[in-house]
Formats: C-alpha cells, structure tokens, sequence
C-alpha cells in the first residue's frame, strides 16, 4: 500500500500516458490520450491535498473559487487579484468578434483597467459561478443553489439530496439557440455534499479533466470548498471523493507528466479557516490560511484552449 494519498493521482498520470486512447479535439486538432471512469478519495483529516510532485497555484486556487462562491462571472475580479487562469477565453470571443486589434497582454491591460471595457468583454456567462449562486429559471428567478445546500442541510443533516449542477443543456453545444451557445466548456459538472459521521463530505463529478494541468488545481479547489462549506455548517471536512467522466493529457505534455512521474511525494500541507463563516457571504480568502506546503517545484506546460462551442460542429 503506497503512503501517501497523492499515488492516487499519480497513478492516473500514469494511465494516461501509458494506456491513453488517442483522440483528436476537433476546434484546434490537438491530440489528447485519454482513459474513461475512475475515482480517487481524500480524507481531509489527514492533511489538504494540495499535491507536491509539483507546486500548485496556490492563489489562483483561493481566488478563483471565491469567484465561484461569490457568484461571479467577469474576469475582471480575477485580473484585479493578478490570477490569469481564464483570461483566454474571453480573449478569444474578442478576437472572434474584432480580429487581433488587441494582443492578449493589451485585452488584459484594458480589463484591468477600463471598467467599461471589463464590462463588456470580460464577461463569461453560463459559468460556474453563476450557475452555483443564480441559476437562471425560466420565470426569471436566479435561483442560488449552493445556497440551497448550505440551508437543507442545515434543516436536515441527514438530506440525500444536495447537489449543485452546472450543466445547463440550454445554453450547450447544438443545444442552444444560436448565438446562446456558453462559450466556454463546462468541464467539472456536478457535485454532492453528504454528512456522513458527523463530517462534511463532497463528491465531485468531473465529465472532462486535463490530467497534467487542470485536475491538480481542481483537486485543490473542490477540497477547499468541502472546507469550507463544513466550516458554515460548524462541522468538520470528512472525505472529499473525485470521480471523472474523461480524463487526459494532451501530446505537448508528454515530457512534464514523466518529469513529475520521477519525482517522490511529500506530505500534504495543512489548512485552516480564521474566524466564524455564518454564510456563503461572509467568506473571504483572507481567512484561510494554507500551512506547511513543500511542494517539488512547478513544471511549467502550455493550456491548450479546446472544448466547448465548435462553430463547425454546433453552429
């Protein structure tokens, strides 16, 4: 039995590259190598899994999720926190609509710093943020279901029912109406929060996952959400379960996932929430605090912008 709980994911970096299917995405004919269906487990009393075979972005782990919970969907407060994760997706519905009148280094720049042009280009709608917090009804509601959670199992700790979607069939692919189409591919999908023994348990569904550079940070991201969703609920994190639909790397990958196969795990890190969090409204990241992370260093690898909207195909 391996000691540390990160061979977990090391294993399915492993799959991947030795057993991968290769596949071709069809928006930007880059190859993938992929495997389907597998699950790995966290128990968060044990240490946070942040992994160390390379160093994770913290900050941008932090801050994009208070993104989500806050229900955002403008990059804006992303630039402003200098975390450039998703800036190139709304590069590239700008430079669909008005060319290459603007390098990315320039469209960023005039995020930061137009407020009008934030508003007008920075905006991602239909994603996560706004599907968690204001999901748009059809009587023109915004329903808030994480609130809804956080409230069910408040009422009943022991509710089977408790889950968060962001997978809304009208706004994707040839589902949506034309020009509706969400231009950026839904990836982690749905989720389910479950007390069990007490402690707050969450179960990620992850329909697509970039093996190499996505599911480390979503890792990261879903465990900091089960802590934080048990520190409303005045509780303890209990396990924190991924489970994936399509996983893979891509073939520009291929040298850094056997860098990090070579390299040995570390301990994970620790994390705490300072102060009370009475609701999804009262959490800021300044109250957390990631502890005694030695990590290996990062490895560094190219974000392939793929998925999602394909004009071709969905058009």
């Amino acid at each position: 039995m391996n000691k540390y709980p990160e061979y977990q994911y090391l294993e399915l970096l492993r799959k991947t590259l030795e057993e991968g299917e290769e596949q071709v995405d069809k928006g930007t004919g880059v190859k993938t190598y992929s495997c389907f269906g597998a699950q790995i487990r966290f128990d968060l009393s044990q240490g946070f899994p942040m992994l160390t075979t390379k160093k994770v972005y913290w900050s941008g782990v932090l801050h994009e999720l208070y993104w989500f919970l806050s229900g955002q969907s403008n990059i804006k407060y992303l630039v402003d926190k200098n975390v450039h994760i998703w800036d190139d997706y709304p590069y590239k519905i700008y430079k669909e609509k008005f060319g290459t009148s603007l390098s990315k280094e320039e469209f960023v720049e005039k995020i930061k710093n137009d407020s009008g042009f934030a508003t007008q280009h920075g905006e991602l709608p239909h994603i996560y943020g706004e599907l968690w917090r204001r999901w748009p009804a059809k009587d023109g509601r915004s329903v808030d279901q994480l609130g809804w959670v956080v409230d069910e199992l408040r009422k009943d700790p022991d509710a089977h029912n408790t889950l968060v979607t962001s997978w809304d069939p009208q706004y994707l692919y040839s589902m949506a109406k034309p020009g509706e189409g969400a231009r950026f591919p839904i990836c982690h999908n749905l989720y389910q929060v479950n007390i069990k023994q007490g402690k707050v348990c969450l179960q990620l569904y992850q329909r697509s996952a970039d093996i190499f550079l996505g599911v480390p940070f979503n890792i990261a991201s879903y465990a900091l959400l089960t802590v934080v969703l048990a520190k409303i609920l005045g509780r303890e994190p209990g396990e924190f379960v991924h489970t994936f639909g399509d996983y893979h790397m891509y073939e520009n990958h291929r040298e850094q996932i056997k860098e990090q196969l070579s390299r040995e795990p570390k301990p994970f890190p620790t994390l705490r929430i300072e102060d009370a969090v009475p609701s999804l409204d009262a959490f800021t990241p300044e109250q957390v605090k990631l502890e005694n992370y030695d990590a290996h260093p990062p490895i560094k690898a190219e974000l392939t912008v793929s998925g999602g909207y394909n004009k071709k195909i969905h058009g």
